[in-house]
């Protein structure tokens, strides 16, 4: 055996630097966090080969006294925390004081420093030895400025890991786009081998903070983004979220910060994921920039060294109020949201409902059934009422709100909607109404039907191209949605009660949330430590796999406190049948019915994604029309 000794300084912030230093990224994340928890306005790194050869930070902070300059390189030296009730409500970016230490033991590295009132600024110097620092004085302005050379010189074993320079730049300049997103009022600077890369000004007004992140992330990202800005209680949420048809083949274009920390947290990203559940493509990823603010002690951010890992005091509040807000934010965009300013320009404001007001504002319905259409000489009428005309979703979304229909009509839907798919007779074309450009709604006026698939219309802007039975089978979804809802989850018991194997954490969530699993409409009754016995289930899932479908929700409960589990397969199931019962391929449509159909999705929740997450219509500005045909040159 090995008699147990003491290990040496410097061996000690080796080990340590494994753990706070990976890759020069790593080093200027650190540093940075520094310099933001410095008061710092201004802050320009320069890196050279990728930041393995040098990297040099340099801020106009509050700077470190002389007599501190030494100690901020021992371990476990910090200005941040001094008691445990520090440690419960962090509130700056680094606190744990081993950055430095570690950094310094790896590489050839030197501090300089200069405080409001001190006769000049000093210099420490330490090259990873037994920690051993040089002090002397040194010319700079209030502030500090930190170099780094050779990182890893002394561990040739770890510089063995480091990529090609390409790499580890491409891991720093993330870095710093990062911080930069979470501190708009500080002006940043990356040269790298003396080319700038980044100039970054103060960005104060929202204007400014969308500039910088459409120069940092992607310049479309503005042009299709929602804004948010939800307060409750405790809990502030702002910031922008990308429209579901501006989506990525992978998740890179998603920053989440707490508290001006960016994080990566499981209860964060399922609370978006099912946020955007079902209007986001099979297999894409959402792009989002997102603040939540909250008090430092409801989070502990004390949880992994990188620190990018937290842990909630209420995880289960944090999941619903960001699940709630995005979901709600997802659901009131709208086609006018959509269209370019100049589209819009001419365009009256919507009204509280989402809707036009005044001669297009009361047309709800599509009329799909063979009915007699106008002469081509008489004008035609886009405003009469909803109950003169039949609706293209049948009885059971005719009735009145009070009158809510069963599960069993709505799964009558499908034999009412096999009538949508008999050929529709012909007609006379039918004219526009006469109207300027001011009274013409998002989606203007049905021009023509394409091949018995695409709608095309006029707008202010130019044309706008429908997928219609992509728009109809979104407008038939959510109607059912908001029926079935509406009405409750209605019940069924088990004639033969089924006996269900789950984990130990499963079982625990039935007892502790026995009462949301009871709204859920499920009857469960736990027999043992991992036996679980399944009394009823929602009516709608028979022929479900119960076993299997109370696993994930018990597994919901048990990770985030709540499930969306049966709302998914309620609505997928929905989904399925608003997908057979919507107007079909090569069905003619007439033109009032056409803009009845374009009315309609202006007024309904996610109408830009069909119910499998495609785009249902776009538009193409007079502009791109004459760039397809070379005008104006």
């Amino acid at each position: 055996m090995r008699k147990i000794q003491l290990l040496s300084p410097r061996l000690a912030n080796q080990i340590a630097a494994g753990e706070v230093v990976e890759r020069p990224a790593s080093v200027v994340k650190e540093l940075l966090e520094n310099s933001i928890d410095a008061g710092a306005t201004r802050i320009d790194i320069e890196v050279e080969s990728g930041g393995v050869r040098l990297i040099r930070i340099r801020d106009n902070g509050s700077g470190i006294p002389k007599e501190e300059l030494a100690l901020s390189l021992s371990r476990h030296a910090t200005s941040k925390i001094s008691a445990l009730e520090d440690l419960e409500a962090v509130g700056s970016l680094g606190f744990r004081g081993e950055a430095l230490a570690s950094i310094s033991s790896v590489s050839r590295f030197t501090l300089t420093s200069n405080v409001e009132g001190q006769e000049s600024g000093w210099k420490v110097f330490a090259e990873g030895r037994d920690m051993e620092t040089v002090s002397s004085p040194a010319a700079h302005p209030v502030g500090t400025t930190v170099e780094m050379r050779d990182l890893f010189f002394n561990t040739p074993a770890r510089r063995k890991f480091l990529r090609t320079e390409k790499t580890e730049f491409g891991h720093l300049e993330e870095v710093v786009k990062r911080l930069a997103l979470s501190h708009y009022d500080i002006a940043f600077s990356l040269r790298h081998n003396q080319r700038t890369i980044h100039q970054l000004r103060p960005a104060h007004t929202r204007a400014e903070k969308e500039r910088r992140i459409a120069q940092l992330l992607s310049p479309q990202l503005m042009d299709n983004a929602v804004v948010i800005d939800m307060e409750s209680t405790e809990l502030r949420l702002w910031g922008w979220v990308g429209l579901p048809t501006f989506s990525r083949a992978q998740a890179d274009l998603q920053h989440f910060y707490v508290n001006g920390r960016i994080v990566k947290d499981r209860l964060i990203a399922h609370a978006i994921r099912q946020a955007y559940r079902d209007v986001l493509y099979h297999g894409r990823h959402p792009v989002f920039v997102l603040y939540l603010e909250l008090d430092p002690a409801f989070v502990d951010v004390n949880v992994h060294p990188t620190k990018h890992e937290i842990r909630f005091r209420d995880g289960r509040t944090v999941h619903n109020f960001l699940f709630s807000t995005l979901n709600k934010a997802l659901a009131s965009v709208r086609p006018e949201d959509q269209l370019p300013p100049t589209a819009m320009d001419a365009t009256p404001a919507p009204a509280a409902s989402g809707v036009q007001g005044g001669e297009f504002g009361s047309q709800e319905r599509i009329n799909l059934n063979p009915t007699p259409t106008p002469a081509a000489s008489e004008p035609v009428n886009y405003s009469t009422a909803a109950s003169a005309a039949p609706a293209f979703n049948k009885p059971a979304f005719d009735r009145e709100p009070s009158a809510q229909p069963s599960p069993m009509a709505v799964r009558d839907q499908m034999n009412v909607y096999k009538q949508l798919h008999e050929p529709a007779p012909s007609s006379a074309p039918q004219p526009l109404p006469e109207s300027d450009d001011a009274e013409v709604p998002p989606l203007g006026f049905a021009v023509a039907q394409l091949k018995g698939i695409y709608i095309l219309s006029e707008n202010s802007t130019g044309m706008v191209l429908v997928d219609m039975h992509a728009a109809h089978e979104r407008i038939t979804y959510e109607r059912m949605k908001a029926a079935w809802h509406g009405a409750g989850i209605t019940t069924q018991p088990l004639l033969v009660p089924e006996s269900t194997a789950v984990s130990l954490e499963q079982g625990d969530a039935v007892d502790e949330f026995q009462e949301d699993i009871q709204k859920l409409g499920f009857g469960l009754e736990r027999m043992g430590p991992e036996t679980v016995v399944v009394r009823q289930i929602p009516a709608l899932l028979r022929g479900a796999d119960v076993a299997d479908m109370v696993r994930k929700l018990l597994e919901d409960f048990s990770k985030h406190g709540s499930s969306d589990q049966v709302k998914a397969h309620i609505d997928e199931m929905l989904g399925t049948m608003a997908c057979h019962g919507s107007v079909r391929a090569n069905r003619k449509l007439t033109l009032p019915e056409m803009n009845a159909l374009l009315r309609d999705m202006e007024q309904t929740e996610r109408s830009g994604q069909c119910n499998h997450g495609r785009p249902t219509w776009t538009q193409l500005s007079m502009s791109e029309l004459d760039k397809l045909f070379m005008r104006g040159r």
